[in-house]
């Protein structure tokens, strides 16, 4: 066996540092972002009554996957289809980014909602300076609290009691 010692260098490496060397130019946020435009990657959370929505934007052609769906599959209704798609046309940069979410709890309008302030917020994250004002202004940064009122102890619902009968 051949011995190595501090004389003999190795291959391919001329001296060790401890310092990182700096970080190519391909690799640099402003060059990441002359590649692929302005568009950055976010992520945010939409919740509307008992609805969950996590939303990842990345910026893309326009594709919408939620829960591994297209957005016509997972919602046919063009009036939730348009609704989930409102942040993007507020800002003018529909088919600028891909849409990932995952939905979870609730009904079909509640999801909706969620996914809506979901992108909604995940566009706030990806540029706040320019899009905060824009999507403020639209109402889509703010979280719908509206949900539904519990059921009351002695009553069939939460206010529907039973009918008195006076005889």
């Amino acid at each position: 066996m051949a011995e190595t010692t501090a004389e003999t260098p190795v291959e391919g490496v001329e001296e060790y540092t401890t310092e990182t060397p700096e970080a190519p130019q391909e690799y640099t946020s402003e060059s990441m972002a002359s590649r692929f435009g302005d568009p950055q990657p976010a992520a945010g959370t939409g919740r509307r009554k008992n609805a969950i929505a996590r939303v990842r934007i990345i910026p893309g052609s326009g594709q919408w996957k939620i829960n591994g769906r297209t957005l016509e599959g997972y919602f046919p209704n063009k009036v939730h289809q348009q609704e989930v798609n409102e942040p993007f046309k507020v800002l003018e940069l529909d088919e600028r980014y891909d849409v990932v979410a995952r939905i979870s709890g609730g009904g079909i309008s509640g999801q909706a909602g969620a996914l809506r302030l979901g992108v909604a917020r995940a566009l706030n994250e990806a540029d706040a300076d320019n899009n905060r004002g824009p999507l403020k202004k639209a109402g889509f940064l703010t979280r719908d609290a509206r949900a539904v009122e519990r059921k009351k102890a002695g009553l069939k619902k939460a206010r529907k009691g039973t009918q008195y009968s006076k005889r």
